[in-house]
């Protein structure tokens, strides 16, 4: 069996990937790892590797009853960050669309906000210990 610990890996379907890789580069510290736009891209942050797959992507084929994969939804990645609202003030004023406000909760803080295609991505910040 192989090891399963060494990455994570999510695909995220994108409506263009080019644009997709900015956004996370961009923003997020990701690094290009390989891209054959515009069809597919991957960039990586640490033990994650995103895939940002494009409507022509092999993933991005209709399923056999016609279902066609897209962005968005409510499943998302999580980042943690240090301090929350920090980022949130920097993202903001980069112009980043964001889905809520700021939840704080017993295990601690939290946001939404949206990649171009309208893929969610949740800044984290636990609580103090």
């Amino acid at each position: 069996m192989p090891n399963t610990d060494a990455s994570a890996n999510v695909r995220y379907m994108v409506d263009d990937v080019q644009t997709a890789v900015d956004f996370y580069t961009t923003y997020f510290g990701f690094t290009l790892r390989s891209s054959a736009a515009p069809a597919f891209a991957d960039v990586t942050r640490g033990n994650l590797r995103l895939l940002l797959s494009g409507p022509t992507s092999s993933a991005g084929r209709p399923m056999p009853d016609g279902r066609r994969p897209s962005p968005g939804g409510w499943n998302r990645i999580e980042l943690v960050v240090d301090d929350l609202e920090v980022e949130v003030q920097r993202l903001r004023a980069a112009g980043l669309t964001f889905r809520n406000d700021i939840v704080i909760g017993p295990g601690g803080s939290q946001i939404l906000l949206e990649d171009p295609a309208g893929n969610p991505i949740e800044l984290f910040q636990p609580a103090a210990r």
